[in-house]
């Protein structure tokens, strides 16, 4: 059965990868890049200022928390499992699409990059869930976008991707629950700022 889903994964991960063109290349290569994502990281720590004002610290603190947390569990996960990544894998190496002949570490299971945005995702939509409506799609398809990248750059499998995307969730909702508990205001307080 492992194996069936491993097979899949591979096979999946070809056809994604093999989406490419040469203008999109250095789109993707930019945009797997989180210093180019400052201004809208700029904006949401506006959005957290002007909501928690003085306990801004506070949800500043969880959030490096859980993206300290995220990061390493993603990389015991990598040191503990050993999957190698598409671009260092024997068997599909030479048919595997890179930019800039990026190839990452040599382990992927599971993607730190969808585990610390959909952290940072899910974190948001419960601190802001009914004050900033759109703003839980927008981070989910901002976390979409950056897992994809390390697929189309060929450093990850999907499975990879959906993982880490499920571990950062799980850990966005609770530390954003945490968080909130820990700033003294409910969901309904901040919503009606």
């Amino acid at each position: 059965m492992l194996e069936k889903l491993l097979t899949f994964d591979r096979s999946l991960f070809l056809f994604l990868n093999g989406l490419h063109s040469s203008w999109l290349d250095q789109v993707m290569y930019w945009a797997s890049n989180p210093l180019v994502w400052l201004p809208f990281f700029a904006f949401l720590l506006y959005l957290v200022i002007k909501n928690f004002r003085v306990k801004t610290f506070t949800v500043i603190l969880g959030v490096a928390l859980m993206i300290t947390v995220s990061d390493q569990l993603a990389d015991l996960s990598k040191n503990s499992l050993k999957r190698l990544r598409p671009s260092h894998e024997p068997e599909i190496a030479a048919r595997v699409h890179s930019v800039n002949e990026y190839r990452g570490g040599e382990f992927s299971f599971y993607s730190a990059h969808a585990s610390n945005t959909f952290a940072l995702a899910v974190f948001l939509m419960v601190l802001f869930r009914k004050r900033y409506r759109y703003l839980g799609v927008s981070m989910i398809i901002w976390s979409s976008l950056m897992s994809y990248t390390r697929i189309y750059l060929g450093v990850h499998y999907p499975l990879d991707f959906i993982c880490g995307a499920v571990a950062g969730c799980l850990l966005g909702y609770f530390t954003g629950r945490i968080t909130l508990y820990l700033t003294g205001l409910q969901e309904r307080e901040i919503n009606q700022v």
